[in-house]
């Protein structure tokens, strides 16, 4: 494994971070996996040299932040890896147990040190943008999170690029933390980031950590055109009801693009999993996508990407279908 800094800091990362989305509670997405079935995948992560580790309170709402902890305190010490959570998403139903309130910022980071077992956390993240609260009350709090040794560094998460500076600005104009990092939307079949936001990280030096970099398992070749509509067609769990995947892609070029991702993979002998993080390894602004599989088979697909090479003439022809998209992935 790879180790490279995050952004600016002095922060030795992972080239792959390990997201748990993916394990949790079955009772919050019929596709995740419970505590036993995803114990294996954190033990391989680790056993791969991946020190970095993904989570959000909302993630089965809790659950996956306990059972991080727990699986991650079996491995190793507290000093070895690197943990970043997150917050935003509801956490109840009352009108203050959402979004980046000073209230909502303090009470969660505080449940998620309990729920993770951990006195600090290495990168705290801003899950979405909040239209409702002002940014000045949201970077004082982080701020105050990191100055109680709660936190150590701050992350931001999908947003517009005017959204990120302003964010920044209000930071360097009162003396606080500042974003270290962007974890944004950004794969083969979703490319806006290009545009705005990965020029803006690269001129200011902030580490970006993609989100979905398989597009939500898209990117294997294992969704039909006809899912989206017709649904309980597709291979897997997932793909049946994933409704999120369903809003964001399929447009026919996403499919042109998927073909030639198999035919790369079958050319290689690799998995098709394996050539789509490769693309975006070759990518020099990229610091560690966030992977996660449901299957091992598929999970080592994705650790064998970061020394999987392809040639200038192969990345174009992976590229050359792209076509516009809408923007996706803010809310």
């Amino acid at each position: 494994m790879h180790y490279v800094r995050l952004g600016n800091t002095g922060l030795k990362v992972s080239r792959l971070c390990f997201g748990t989305m993916t394990y949790g509670a079955k009772a919050w997405r019929e596709w995740v996996l419970e505590e036993h079935e995803g114990k294996p995948f954190y033990r391989r992560a680790w056993e791969a040299g991946i020190n970095f580790f993904d989570t959000a309170n909302m993630y089965s709402v809790g659950v996956s932040e306990e059972i991080t902890g727990r699986a991650l305190r079996d491995l190793a010490r507290r000093e070895e890896y690197v943990i970043a959570t997150k917050v935003f998403n509801p956490m109840g139903k009352g009108p203050n147990d959402k979004g980046l309130s000073r209230k909502h910022v303090m009470d969660q980071v505080d449940a998620s040190l309990r729920r993770l077992g951990t006195e600090y956390i290495d990168l705290y993240i801003i899950h979405r943008w909040d239209n409702d609260t002002p940014i000045e009350e949201t970077m004082e709090a982080l701020h105050d999170c990191v100055k109680a040794g709660k936190v150590r560094y701050l992350g931001a998460s999908s947003m517009y690029a005017w959204q990120f500076s302003k964010a920044q600005h209000a930071a360097e104009r009162n003396g606080w933390t500042k974003f270290v990092s962007m974890q944004n939307h950004y794969n083969l079949v979703y490319r806006e980031e290009e545009r705005e936001m990965i020029p803006l990280c690269r001129d200011q030096g902030i580490g970006i950590t993609p989100w979905s970099p398989l597009a939500r398992g898209f990117l294997v070749g294992n969704r039909g055109k006809s899912d989206r509509e017709a649904g309980g067609n597709a291979e897997t769990v997932r793909a049946r009801t994933d409704e999120m995947a369903h809003r964001m892609y399929y447009a026919e070029g996403d499919f042109t693009i998927v073909d030639r991702v198999l035919e790369l993979a079958k050319k290689h002998g690799v998995g098709p999993a394996c050539v789509a993080l490769a693309w975006m390894l070759h990518k020099p602004w990229i610091t560690a996508p966030i992977i996660a599989a449901s299957k091992m088979h598929q999970f080592d697909d994705l650790l064998a990407a970061p020394d999987f090479k392809l040639t200038p003439e192969e990345i174009a022809r992976l590229e050359e279908p792209y076509t516009p998209h809408r923007v996706l992935g803010h809310r």
